[in-house]
């Protein structure tokens, strides 16, 4: 399901504009990224956990030379299912 498929699903089940529920849907993930990029964790209960996570800096290697090389530490985002859409998901 891509973005614009979520958006009909929403706006039929909820009997709101695709437009309205569109602006809404962009305002929620723009929230949801700029607070893990300020280094908070979002949670949604039953749905899941954003977060930023750190990587500690490690050796690496060129696929096409071997050559060792050094990889930066680095923060990127994550996400942590929550147990109901666990459950959910395992049953399939």
């Amino acid at each position: 399901m891509n973005k614009e498929e979520l958006v009909q699903e929403v706006a039929k089940k909820t009997k709101v504009s695709q437009k309205q529920v569109d602006e809404t849907l962009a305002s929620i993930v723009e929230t949801i990224v700029k607070t893990v990029a300020k280094g908070k964790k979002v949670t949604l209960i039953g749905f899941g956990t954003f977060e930023p996570r750190k990587r500690a800096a490690r050796t690496g290697r060129n696929p096409q030379t071997g050559k060792e090389l050094k990889i930066p530490a680095k923060t990127v985002p994550a996400f942590s299912a929550g147990k109901k859409f666990k459950e959910l998901v395992a049953k399939k």
